[in-house]
């Protein structure tokens, strides 16, 4: 069974162009795996919605992953899905399921030393204390920032006006003069040049991303899943425009995205439908 399965692709999924971060570490780190991505573009950003319908929306995109694009194991590449929807995606799918957040604390421990780590991410994150307890006696500052995805899904990552935002929703972060500051956001590493000119070159920056392909390397390894030989494929799918997707990722992805394929919402829900 298990080298049967390990002929399926690695799923990733995330609330839009966030998780790509996760996807270019994956191909790299493992470029015989073949990797599918859904992006949820049509019902980005996730950080300001409720955590039901977080939850719901996250459950309908794993059944995709797993059932129609055949995944071995997926990969939570939101961290507002990995705060409030994992235990709900690890109980109804099955296949290992991965989440960032994990991933993250881990990463920035690591980095820490005599200070603390603060936390930047979506109202939903922030609010659900996922990072703060993963992070345990290291936690400093955790704040939420919203509107940040928002400039990342429209494409725009440097300029007076994003940095004018930044500057506003970090203020909490540099006045509590963290040594760490961890990215609880798959989409804030496309700000990175920005936070770090608000927060400061003594900060270290941390993104999940890079900790979470590990996390997949070590997983697949584990459950005899892992592939080798020849280059994998790639499949990326949103539910929003196509057209549009393949323009804003293509300019955030090191890489060729290749054909974008749309799975509109309304294909998701009957999804949902169906398997209640």
């Amino acid at each position: 069974m298990a080298a049967e399965r390990a002929h399926g692709p690695i799923g990733v999924f995330d609330s839009g162009f966030g998780g790509l971060n996760i996807l270019a570490a994956l191909r790299d780190l493992l470029p015989s795996e073949d990797l599918v991505y859904f992006g949820d573009s049509a019902r980005s950003p996730y950080g300001s919605r409720p955590a039901d319908e977080v939850v719901r929306f996250s459950l309908e995109i794993g059944r995709w992953l797993v059932d129609e694009a055949g995944s071995k194991l997926v990969v939570v590449g939101c961290n507002t899905a990995s705060a409030v929807a994992l235990d709900a995606l690890r109980a109804e799918l099955a296949v290992p399921v991965i989440g960032v957040v994990g991933a993250g604390a881990r990463a920035a421990r690591r980095c820490v030393g005599s200070g603390r780590v603060g936390v930047i991410g979506t109202e939903r994150t922030i609010a659900s204390g996922a990072y703060q307890r993963a992070l345990a006696d290291d936690a400093g500052v955790a704040v939420a920032c919203p509107g940040l995805v928002e400039f990342v899904e429209a494409g725009q990552t440097t300029g007076p006006a994003v940095r004018a935002v930044i500057a506003d929703r970090l203020a909490p972060v540099v006045d509590a003069g963290v040594e760490v500051l961890l990215l609880g956001c798959t989409h804030y590493p496309y700000l990175a040049r920005e936070i770090q000119a608000v927060v400061g070159e003594q900060v270290t920056l941390v993104s999940p991303a890079e900790e979470a392909a590990f996390e997949v390397a070590q997983r697949l390894g584990a459950d005899g899943l892992a592939r080798s030989g020849a280059v994998g494929s790639l499949r990326v799918a949103c539910s929003g425009d196509p057209v549009v997707f393949r323009e804003i990722g293509g300019r955030l992805f090191p890489g060729e995205l290749g054909a974008i394929e749309q799975v509109p919402v309304e294909a998701l829900e009957c999804r949902r439908t169906r398997s209640a």
